[in-house]
């Protein structure tokens, strides 16, 4: 099969998505051009920023488009590009993109609000604090599994199969493109808080000429660190991430790193279209894969939890409730920002999947590489048939991949410190009148020093050894955004019927998947191999997910069978008042 014809049927796919069913949706549920978002009513300079639409749908994209629609789509190749590629397109589509927008649109709508206090306000205080522990629990799996695929990746060293050491320029040269990132992206904040009425060309010359900048620089000054010394390094930047104002850092990171995201998929297309690669890997593999050890891997549920970020993420809600819903200047915009920010994150999925079956081996996906690595390469040697040099495209290619792993991580501290504080303070609560041990619990710094250090701990093990709990608790956090944003719909007299199969679906495969994460962790005790601070926590970890996501579950669907037929869940009209 040509991969051209697949870029073409999965990008008219995509748009007509957004065109259609996207568009449909913010019809359905009502957008108002004319209300005032609470990022301008509440504009603290700090949370709550209000930006243009390219820079809150830079924010979002950069935010959610981590690693996982390029490890997702490579890993779950194993059974087949068809089934692959159907999960991500339908996935994407009706999954992902209407979760992404409507948390968003739900968030606005409620002030601002986390998704954790929307469920407050429509659901109740037991299951707001049920969630958001669950939140908070899931930020520590991302941290840690995206902290150790930025450190991997900037590795300034290699160990030979002779166990020579040699330095890796492109990790070295990568990592110091990063943090050079980080001091642009402070410049670039202070020039537009300085200079307020910037013309959005200028924003965009202003980014273009940095990233030139940090590009020539970090080819010529790369930093050799190995990978357990950029984790420290690492941690100690989310620090200040996430505690620094959104305007100073985050804004204009993302709204940077966005055209190195573009320049990358953009590269791939023309890669697609120029070198028009075959689809070396098979078709489909069977719903059942058999080791060479005996082990048998099931296509459900392991094809959906894989694919993860490129077809539904959990974590893209966060984003969406907890820093986009804040900075969103117009309601027009959270249709662009919510849906079509996912939209595109999926077609760099599909990029994915077409890359590594252009690099296939007899039809499987290539050993001895991990998929950052297949990734990088291929697309690489895409940007190398149009005439770019090879050390430039390899260290490019490198560099966006570390910059979808840090943009994620710039955003998963925040929301991290965020949940932590919000699990001991109530909607209604007034701080001054605090007893001393809760401001202490919810001062912003202590919040973000826990966090990250118990995401420290967790990623000790490894990217690959978390990636399995992270994808199934990312997904579970899916299907129980979607029930509460069904809730919270059918509340104000909006529709919520297309929640409903995307919710029961995904808890059908997420149960499933994190109960077979815990059998595996009990026969690694069992048989010896355990480690504590690697499979223990990651097993408490995981029944705490499991029993969280129960109660959840089922303190909402209490709540959405009885909304309209008892005095205490009386429907809601759209303007938030008590409908006649």
């Amino acid at each position: 099969m040509n991969s051209l014809f697949i870029l073409l049927f999965a990008a008219v796919a995509l748009m007509a998505g957004y065109l259609l069913y996207g568009r449909w949706l913010a019809k359905t549920w009502g957008v108002d051009p004319k209300a005032d978002t609470p990022a301008v009513r509440h504009n603290d300079g700090k949370d709550y920023a209000p930006a243009s639409r390219l820079t809150v749908f830079a924010h979002q994209f950069s935010s959610i488009a981590g690693a996982g629609p390029v490890q997702g789509p490579i890993l779950a190749a194993v059974f087949g590009w068809v089934p692959a590629l159907l999960w991500l397109l339908i996935g994407g589509i009706f999954f992902g993109a209407v979760q992404d927008f409507s948390a968003l649109y739900a968030s606005v709508k409620n002030d601002g609000k986390s998704i954790g206090l929307i469920i407050e306000k429509y659901i109740g205080k037991k299951g707001r604090k049920f969630f958001t522990l669950f939140c908070w629990l899931f930020s520590l799996l991302v941290i840690a599994a995206f902290t150790s695929m930025t450190s991997s990746t900037f590795n300034g060293f290699v160990t030979g199969s002779d166990g020579a050491v040699t330095q890796n320029f492109n990790g070295a040269a990568a990592a110091t493109i990063s943090f050079l990132f980080v001091g642009c992206a402070i410049v670039f904040g202070l020039i537009q808080k300085k200079f307020p009425n910037l013309k959005e060309w200028h924003k965009i010359v202003i980014s273009l000429a940095f990233i030139v900048f940090m590009f020539a620089a970090g080819m010529k000054m790369p930093v050799y660190l190995t990978a357990s010394q950029w984790n420290y390094v690492i941690m100690a930047y989310l620090f200040i991430a996430a505690v620094a104002p959104m305007w100073l850092l985050m804004q204009p990171r993302d709204y940077m790193t966005t055209f190195m995201f573009l320049g990358m998929i953009i590269g791939g297309v023309v890669g697609v279209f120029t070198g028009h690669p075959e689809m070396k890997l098979n078709a489909f593999n069977g719903f059942v894969l058999t080791s060479d050890a005996g082990a048998k891997t099931y296509m459900f549920p392991t094809l959906f939890v894989t694919v993860a970020c490129g077809a539904i993420s959990g974590f893209h809600s966060l984003v969406s409730s907890g820093t986009s819903s804040k900075t969103v200047s117009n309601e027009n915009d959270m249709l662009p920002v919510g849906y079509g920010a996912m939209i595109l994150e999926t077609l760099l999925g599909v990029i994915s999947l077409i890359v590594v079956g252009a690099v296939a081996v007899n039809g499987a996906v290539p050993s001895g590489l991990t998929p950052f690595q297949i990734f990088s390469q291929g697309v690489a040697g895409f940007l190398e048939n149009v005439g770019i040099p090879a050390n430039v495209a390899n260290v490019f290619m490198t560099m966006c991949i570390s910059a979808l792993a840090f943009s994620t991580l710039d955003s998963v501290g925040r929301i991290g410190r965020l949940s932590f504080q919000e699990l001991f303070t109530s909607d209604d609560e007034d701080p001054s009148v605090m007893p001393a041990w809760k401001k202490v619990v919810t001062n912003q710094y202590f919040a973000t020093a826990i966090t990250l250090f118990l995401g420290y701990v967790l990623c000790l093990g490894g990217y690959s050894n978390v990636w399995a709990l992270f994808g199934s608790a990312n997904q579970l956090l899916g299907a129980l955004v979607l029930i509460s944003i069904a809730v919270f719909m059918k509340a104000t007299n909006r529709k919520s019927w297309m929640f409903y199969f995307p919710m029961i679906f995904m808890f059908c495969v997420t149960f499933t998947a994190i109960v077979l994460n815990v059998i595996t962790n009990v026969k690694a005790y069992m048989a010896g191999t355990a480690v504590f601070l690697v499979n223990g926590l990651q097993l408490i970890v995981a029944v705490f997910l499991v029993v969280l996501a129960v109660i959840v579950a089922v303190h909402c669907v209490k709540i959405l069978v009885s909304i309209g037929k008892t005095p205490e869940t009386v429907k809601v009209g759209k303007d938030g008042k008590q409908a006649a």
